[in-house]
């Protein structure tokens, strides 16, 4: 499942006609990079919780002839097979409607129907991860062996942990964890660690009934955190602190990061990427911050 309804108030005026979700980290949009990692995963079937204007994430699933036979005629066999590549096989794609923005706990709701009575694959496409295998991939591999609910877990520095959900680490190794608590944004003093939730869970479908019943959390927003409260009072949440670097592409920093790093881990790109901005005199110049 991924949901793509959120407005991306922080990239305006991008965003005003393309949804965030598309912005691209080099020459790939966020979204495919989410739905390549579930791909590896063995993920088959692919939810989107989308929102008003956003029919060109459906557009991009799609096959388009027109391109197609333009690229074939040209004799761009390259692009043509990665086209191919990326597009998921026919009826393995679903589009629901959020109509509303009320947080990321009814967002999975607006996916209870197509979901069904089965444990389901979470991912944020604001999360952009470097990790070999991938993310979910890694979970997967967690779930396997003791089912339940999986959560991928990252450190950060213990002042920034009020700007993310928070897990209190139980029993288990330094890699896969059993989840005793969680809190959403707490105060550096008051979280139980500085291991952050970073956008990728694997859940049991009674989540669903528990986002059904709940009220309004923090921001006045459906809070999937406090449905995952209450599913800990009675099954298995593991946490599993993932091997890789992630990019919080949510935010301009993270988003212009993400694309330096995946550029220079490109062959066809990094040497030509690096050549232009040393030109650009940046690696030599002071900063503004030490001048």
């Amino acid at each position: 499942m991924f949901p793509v309804a959120g407005l991306g108030t922080r990239f305006l005026p991008a965003t005003k006609a393309m949804p965030k979700e598309m912005l691209p980290v080099v020459d790939r949009p966020l979204i495919q990079y989410a739905v390549d990692e579930a791909r590896e995963a063995g993920i088959e079937h692919f939810v989107f919780v989308t929102g008003r204007n956003k029919g060109v994430i459906e557009d991009h699933f799609d096959k388009q002839f027109e391109l197609e036979a333009t690229l074939a005629a040209r004799g761009k066999a390259a692009a043509l097979g990665e086209l191919s590549r990326d597009l998921p096989s026919a009826g393995r794609t679903s589009f629901t409607r959020q109509q509303e923005p009320l947080g990321l706990g009814h967002a999975v709701w607006c996916a209870r129907d197509i979901v069904g009575d089965n444990p389901f694959a979470l991912l944020l496409p604001d999360m952009l991860f470097q990790s070999k295998p991938g993310v979910l991939k890694q979970m997967m591999d967690a779930y396997d062996d003791v089912g339940g609910n999986v959560i991928a877990v990252e450190e950060v520095p213990m002042q920034d942990v009020s700007s993310y959900g928070v897990v209190a680490r139980g029993a288990g190794t330094d890699r896969s964890f059993a989840i005793s608590g969680m809190v959403e944004k707490p105060k550096p003093d008051m979280a139980p660690s500085n291991l952050i939730i970073s956008g990728r869970y694997i859940l049991q479908p009674q989540v669903f009934d528990l986002i059904s019943t709940q009220t309004k959390g923090a921001g006045g927003e459906i809070q999937l955190t406090d449905a995952m409260l209450k599913l800990l009072e009675t099954q298995r949440f593991t946490g599993v602190k993932y091997a890789g670097r992630s990019f919080d592409c949510g935010s301009k920093v993270g988003f212009l990061t993400a694309n330096i790093a995946f550029a220079l881990d490109r062959d066809d790109v990094r040497d030509d990427f690096l050549t232009a901005v040393d030109g650009l005199g940046l690696l030599s110049t002071p900063s503004r911050r030490s001048a």
